[in-house]
């Protein structure tokens, strides 16, 4: 779990982030799962846009996002998500 620093600092510094994974119109797929779980490792703190989520389930799909990829929810700004999970390796 995240403390409130460490939120606020991973959130200036996916300001200037772009969305790495788009969730299209067939909604979160395995591999959508998988890409988002591939940019993790690759980045730790990535964005994913959910153009085509309708707005009363997003909440549900960034959670869901969360559970199976083992990351946490930094934040959620409209369509867009912040996630982050910290690289075993770093």
């Amino acid at each position: 779990m995240l403390t409130a620093a460490e939120r606020k600092a991973l959130k200036a510094q996916a300001h200037k982030l772009e969305p790495v994974v788009q969730i299209g119109a067939k909604g979160l797929t395995d591999e959508v799962v998988a890409e988002i779980d591939r940019a993790l490792k690759a980045h730790q703190l990535i964005k994913v846009r959910a153009a085509s989520v309708e707005r009363s389930v997003r909440h549900e799909v960034l959670a869901s996002i969360c559970e199976k990829t083992d990351a946490e929810a930094v934040q959620q700004v409209g369509k867009v998500f912040v996630l982050y999970r910290k690289n075993a390796d770093a």
